[in-house]
């Protein structure tokens, strides 16, 4: 089914439950110029299936280097893990220009987004239903999940947290990537290379002066 594209009809969880008590932000992306790295992060929450259930992850990503700067595993859906995420991406990477969400409850509260505001970030969230608002985090889950977690099946959070943690180090370390000239994900987020810079909803153009 999976190679056919096929989906089983039976219900999933459902990972950008809203709350209509907290506020939206507007969608700034569109036709902004990403340059560099440290710019545009974004974040989002999919579930892994187990043996047992699911557990649900969460990433940080930079946009610019398509790189997960800080990622966490959760049995809940509670907004902790995600900021545990956040604090761990500003930790060891800085603050961005820009933070891009879905509208789901855990990045709509006044904990995530003020975790935002206070760093002075400009709080962008997808529109209602756009996925493709989030592209870069939507191809990330799609290649884990299709060439690590529905081939290695994992039982329990621990081993699927030590799968990914190996999967995530091949993929950004190891793994050349044509849109980046066969560069890696971590060569272009330390500067050592010079990526060219892309326009949020059009191709890509030339490379940054």
């Amino acid at each position: 089914m999976r190679i056919m594209g096929n989906t089983a009809i039976y219900a999933k969880p459902n990972t950008s439950k809203s709350c209509k008590e907290h506020p939206i932000y507007p969608y700034l992306l569109t036709g902004l110029a990403i340059t560099r790295p440290l710019m545009v992060w974004a974040t989002d929450i999919t579930y892994v299936r187990l043996r047992h259930g699911f557990a649900y992850l969460v990433a940080i990503i930079d946009w610019y280097s398509r790189k997960a700067l800080a990622w966490r595993f959760s049995n809940t859906m509670d907004i902790s893990f995600c900021l545990e995420a956040l604090h761990e991406a500003f930790a060891t990477h800085g603050i961005p220009n820009y933070f891009n969400t879905d509208q789901g409850s855990q990045f709509t509260s006044v904990d995530f987004t003020s975790a935002l505001r206070d760093k002075g970030i400009k709080i962008s969230m997808d529109g209602k239903g756009r996925a493709i608002d989030n592209v870069f985090t939507e191809r990330l889950w799609r290649s884990l999940k299709y060439e690590n977690i529905y081939l290695k099946g994992y039982e329990t959070i621990r081993s699927a947290e030590q799968g990914i943690a190996d999967y995530f180090q091949f993929y950004y370390s190891e793994r050349l990537h044509e849109s980046f000239d066969y560069k890696t994900s971590d060569t272009v987020h330390r500067g050592d290379y010079e990526a060219r810079e892309f326009i949020v909803g059009k191709k890509a153009l030339k490379a940054p002066a």
